[in-house]
């Protein structure tokens, strides 16, 4: 029987700025619907900090980090730089319903790094 990691999880401002732009996304497309979409999102966020949580590489290890263009090379190294610099060594993806989560990760802490669409083909990355 395996014991519960219990990791700290936290979000970078990066993350946050992924998440409103999210949001103003939702209302440019249909204002109507566009709550209710915010909240799914939200709700499917606090069950993967839960999971992140107790399993810190429930993740997939992250795509992009094999990409072969320059632009892809340069968001891969960012991203790696990043996450050194946080001392989460460990890049991983998690995928929800209609997003995925960049997240960096050690053995007793998440750092949610960045946000996408399924759609989108890149991650916003910063320091």
């Amino acid at each position: 029987m395996s014991i519960p990691v219990n990791a700290r999880v936290r979000a970078v401002p990066n993350f946050l700025d992924c998440l409103k732009a999210a949001r103003r996304f939702m209302a440019q497309q249909d204002e109507a619907t566009a709550p209710s979409r915010f909240a799914k999102l939200q709700a499917e966020l606090i069950k993967a900090r839960s999971l992140l949580s107790f399993s810190p590489s429930s993740g997939r290890p992250a795509r992009f980090l094999d990409a072969k263009s320059g632009w892809g090379r340069f968001q891969a190294e960012t991203a790696m730089n990043l996450a050194k610099e946080l001392g989460t060594p460990e890049l991983r993806e998690l995928v929800l319903a209609r997003h995925v989560v960049l997240y960096a990760h050690s053995e007793q802490e998440v750092v949610l790094l960045s946000l996408r669409h399924e759609r989108q083909l890149a991650y916003q990355v910063t320091s």
